[in-house]
């Protein structure tokens, strides 16, 4: 396979984040629906029971992207 030049390959990651305040359903959709915003993110699924958010992402985007897209919804990460 060639790859055309100036055409970047990105890695797809998949992060479990620890997240507090999410107490119910709706809780879960905001934190997923500003995850989404994000350019780079691929699959999103939050659960408040267990306090977490799965995402899968490309290894381009940051941490503090992430990090910061979940506190602008109302919601905490825990380090």
């Amino acid at each position: 396979m060639v790859i055309p030049r100036g055409w970047v390959q990105s890695r797809m990651e998949r992060k479990t984040i620890s997240v507090t305040g999410m107490s119910c359903n709706g809780c879960e959709q905001n934190v997923e629906t500003a995850l989404r915003n994000l350019d780079g993110v691929n699959r999103v699924e939050a659960d408040h029971d267990a306090d977490t958010v799965d995402v899968v992402l490309e290894d381009e985007v940051s941490d503090d992207d992430v990090n910061a897209a979940i506190e602008q919804a109302g919601y905490d990460v825990v380090a």
